[in-house]
């Protein structure tokens, strides 16, 4: 039976949000410098010239969205990433595989305060490597721990 530990909901509703902010401040960009005539006025010069304010706010939002969409792509990219804890492996986003007698030490002193813990494993080329693993960047992490704990001692 497999344990599997998907991308946390805390770094999915990140990238929404920044999604959000920069589709709202697009939007924003957009009223400020094309449809509020208080706005032109205010920062267009006596020589009917416009100031860097109101350029930037006519350029800037198809970047924005831009931004946002690309946000998008890296989540969608990054959505299907996650543990897996195997019978005798754990896989980390589907690359780094981790054979559980390579498991050198298991460090969750942080775990209950900071919701991570460090894992410490001797690698192919036999040299040590500490990977971190946090709740931030993954859910179910408690089941994979406990499971980690159970298969090295």
């Amino acid at each position: 039976m497999a344990l599997i530990a998907p991308l946390s909901k805390y770094k999915r509703n990140t990238y929404f949000i920044w999604m959000a902010l920069c589709v709202g401040f697009a939007a924003y960009c957009v009223y400020d410098g094309y449809f509020n005539d208080d706005f032109i006025k205010k920062h267009t010069g006596a020589d009917g010239k416009a100031n860097s304010t109101l350029v930037f706010n006519q350029k800037s939002p198809p970047f924005l969205v831009g931004v946002a969409v690309l946000l998008g792509a890296y989540l969608f990219v990054i959505s299907k990433k996650g543990i897996v804890a195997e019978d005798n492996t754990i896989t980390i986003n589907g690359k780094i595989k981790i054979a559980y007698d390579s498991i050198q030490k298991i460090d969750k002193t942080d775990f209950d305060s900071k919701g991570r813990f460090t894992l410490t494993y001797r690698g192919p080329d036999g040299k040590e490597t500490d990977r971190r693993i946090s709740e931030k960047d993954y859910d179910n992490l408690r089941a994979i721990l406990d499971h980690l704990v159970a298969k090295i001692s």
